[in-house]
């Protein structure tokens, strides 16, 4: 069964010394004597300790057992820095009745984390500038889930036997196999303007923990300032992803993406889900059937990395009062979740869940595109720090630092990962191929991504050695990879991230400029049409595609679809930061009233502004990106910034969307449909002349806010679009059809359901079309034969 996770403070009331059970009782010499086993003489020791509640006592130190052969691990040039080694302090003890016998050796220095190795365990950690390193042990007590009386074991390394370069690492033969949770204390230089920030009271986790436990239910308050730690299982069967199992491999121009929070997706109770798996990797298998009805092909998670969902509430701010339910805050990058598993079954059940949960969508035809967070870490600055890891490890070498060493800030949090340092550089590699090889996801989205176009001073780089080691890796190569271009320190790069051909990116021109023209702004009818041909004036160089624009209106940051239509400014109010987070910039139009309204004329043209954002959205060459909730009109109340609210400002209300099946999501649904079934949407290359017709001469009209334009097919049903952003009708004459055709309406955004949709089409239209204000429509070129039949 799974362990419950250690709840240590920093520190522990005492110290006490494990032996091997064939120790003999100490001798005057402090030293111990191991019966029957010579091999060990001369031998220099690792310090075994226990951590436990209860009165004061000494120590002593064990001995290894016998030594192994390092010439053998040599490192790396990432790792190959030698730090000074500092000499351990030496403790008197004395032995106590409970111990367990282990033997232990050197160990190897790779592969980093934890591995297994014949009949033992192997620890491996990096760091360069640290002095002192304790592997700290906690076991259950003979395999009980619900104690951890057996209190905290810690064995210092000698770094003259358990150090190869910058790696610490110890091998430890009939350690248990699962069931163990383990960290380091780490010590080194005090030296803050040099970049350091070692604290040995701090026990941290392993940077490559392939597991992670903390707290086992999510935003239990009860045990808001739990610790931590790393775990392993060597126990479980590999999980069995089916004799005919394969991922859905569809091509990026064939992509239509779903933004989703796993937590926010089913927790709400109109889920009608069993509470044990509401809000978990569980829950989104339930809900697939949903997405198969909307009609998306990838899901985008937003962070499902481990993280502390009360970091917000560990000291008085601004922000105490939140949850974070986004995860934007990684504690450690190998490791899913764990309290997005079911019933607080832990990390090893998290795991498995979450490979049950991709398992589910790839049979289903759906991808699985997680949001990665390598731009910072949950450590936050200086002021306020939140030491977790990578801090406590080697902060000079996981961090970017200013000359004084002080942490540069380009994330907007505090401080910034130095992800063109080699060892972070391999980190990161390591990490995105674990999720690859392991969980079989098929892309990555990475957060604030020209944070990782920086070098280690934090200057921008033309070409950055890991974004181009991600576009080269063999393993990533049959991987999307997606890039925000842009961070918080002014690296905005949209359309001109470095590439190598492979990269995407977030296309936050394309937002801009959709969002104002179908709002109504004058003199962007131009930039408007740029962006639904696919951006070609950022993405056609070299051999770009337009599937590299991912194209979005809507994202977790920033108002809902429904809030961009119903507000004119933020109302950021309920974060308790004065609204002075989030946005000010968003491109939003209320229609004439600010927030909810009951006017009737009002909530028509939202409804009808929605469809109009969404019918350009899957109209657009490019890939197309929706948020979730988006599909019924899921409102923050003008929340742009809501990552902190664990409620139904982010939970999808399940009701509302039973509520609204029979119009707003019958559109939404229809639509994406229909760009599946035509390929004149999802265009290869850019478009020519051949590919698409303008209907305009005025393309210099500043006040013209009218766009029409027809979309050829090879078979001949070609596609009429227009949108109207005036506030009055258009007459739009029409262009004569291909021969033998004849127009049929198939949307008209002005019309209710389920007149605004007819998939086969509503015939006798004429050579004119008067189209509403606000509204859009999509008329498809018919055989006359099909239309009298």
């Amino acid at each position: 069964m799974p362990l419950q996770p250690l709840l240590c403070g920093s520190k522990v009331a005492s110290q006490s010394t494990l032996f091997a059970s064939a120790f003999s009782a100490r001798n005057n010499a402090g030293r111990c004597s191991f019966t029957g086993n010579s091999s060990v003489r001369g031998v220099r020791p690792v310090r075994f300790m226990k951590q436990a509640s209860g009165s004061i006592t000494s120590d002593e130190h064990g001995v290894f057992s016998e030594t192994m052969d390092r010439s053998k691990h040599r490192t790396p040039n990432a790792y190959g820095g030698r730090a000074q080694e500092g000499v351990l302090e030496e403790e008197s003890s004395k032995v106590i009745e409970s111990r367990p016998s282990w033997k232990t050796f050197p160990g190897k220095a790779f592969p980093l984390g934890v591995s297994e190795v014949d009949s033992g365990i192997n620890f491996s950690i990096f760091s360069r500038h640290a002095t002192a390193v304790t592997l700290c042990l906690v076991l259950p007590e003979r395999g009980s889930i619900d104690t951890l009386s057996g209190g905290m074991i810690e064995m210092v390394l000698d770094p003259g036997l358990n150090r190869t370069g910058d790696i610490w690492h110890i091998y430890i033969e009939d350690l248990p196999r699962s069931n163990v949770l383990y960290g380091y204390r780490i010590d080194g230089p005090q030296d803050w303007g040099e970049g350091h920030r070692f604290d040995s009271s701090v026990v941290l986790v392993d940077p490559y923990a392939k597991l992670v436990e903390g707290r086992r239910y999510f935003g239990d308050i009860s045990m808001k300032l739990s610790k931590f730690l790393g775990t392993y299982d060597f126990d479980s069967l590999p999980f069995d992803w089916g004799e005919n199992y394969k991922p859905p491999n569809i091509s990026e121009k064939d992509l239509v993406i779903y933004e989703m929070n796993v937590r926010a997706f089913t927790n709400d109770e109109s889920s009608g889900l069993d509470s044990s798996i509401r809000g978990s990797y569980l829950g989104v298998i339930e809900k697939i059937p949903h997405l198969l009805e909307l009609g998306i092909n990838a899901v985008e998670l937003l962070p499902v990395f481990e993280f502390d969902e009360f970091e917000f509430q560990r000291r008085p701010n601004p922000r105490d009062h939140m949850i974070n339910t986004w995860g934007y805050s990684t504690i450690n990058f190998f490791s899913p979740m764990s309290r997005y598993g079911s019933a607080g079954g832990g990390s090893v059940n998290a795991s498995r869940e979450f490979k049950e949960m991709v398992k589910a969508l790839h049979s289903s035809g759906i991808e699985v595109i997680l949001d990665v967070v390598y731009n910072h870490t949950n450590e936050a600055d200086d002021a306020n720090p939140y030491t977790t890891s990578f801090r406590g490890i080697d902060n000079k070498v996981y961090y970017m630092l200013d000359n004084n060493g002080r942490l540069l800030n380009f994330s907007g949090c505090g401080n910034t990962l130095n992800c063109n340092h080699a060892v972070v550089m391999e980190l990161i590699l390591d990490s995105l191929r674990h999720w690859v090889t392991e969980y079989h996801v098929d892309g990555f989205r990475f957060d604030l991504a020209s944070v990782l176009c920086r070098g280690i001073d934090g200057s921008p780089l033309n070409a950055p050695p890991i974004i181009r080691a991600i576009a080269k890796d063999a393993v990533l190569s049959r991987c999307k990879i997606i890039a925000e271009p842009w961070d918080c320190g002014g690296l905005y790069l949209v359309g001109s991230f470095p590439n190598w051909d492979r990269w995407a990116e977030w296309n936050g021109k394309y937002r801009d400029d959709v969002r104002k023209f179908i709002k109504g702004d004058y003199g962007v009818k131009g930039s408007f049409a740029t962006r639904v041909a696919g951006s070609s004036d950022l993405y056609r160089v070299n051999r770009r595609r337009p599937y590299h624009s991912i194209n979005f209106v809507i994202a977790h940051d920033g108002f809902t679809l429904r809030d961009l239509v119903s507000y004119n400014l933020k109302h950021n109010e309920a974060n308790g930061e004065g609204g002075n987070d989030g946005s000010n910039d968003n491109f939003s139009w209320n229609c004439g009233f600010e927030g909810e309204t009951d006017d009737a004329s009002i909530r028509a043209l939202r409804s009808r502004q929605m469809k109009n954002f969404h019918l350009a959205l899957m109209i657009s060459q490019g890939t197309p990106m929706m948020l979730m909730g988006d599909e019924y009109g899921h409102t923050r109340n003008g929340n742009n910034n809501s990552y902190g609210h664990d409620t139904a400002i982010n939970n999808f209300l399940w009701d509302q969307l039973d509520a609204r099946k029979s119009d707003h999501f019958r559109f939404f649904s229809k639509v994406i449909k229909y760009r599946h079934a035509h390929e004149v949407f999802s265009h290869e290359s850019f478009l020519s002349k051949n590919d698409i017709t303008w209907h305009e001469d005025n393309w210099d009209n500043h006040d013209s806010k009218f766009l029409a334009f027809t979309l050829h097919a090879r078979s001949g049903a070609d596609i009429y679009l227009a949108f109207n952003a005036h506030d009055y009708f258009i007459k739009a004459l029409l262009p004569t059809p291909p021969q033998t055709r004849k127009w049929v309406r198939v949307v008209d955004t002005n019309l209710k359901s389920p007149d605004d949709f007819v998939l086969d089409g509503v015939h006798s239209i004429e050579n004119t079309y008067n189209i509403a204000p606000y509204s859009s429509i999509l008329l498809e070129a018919k055989f006359d034969f099909v239309l009298k039949g």
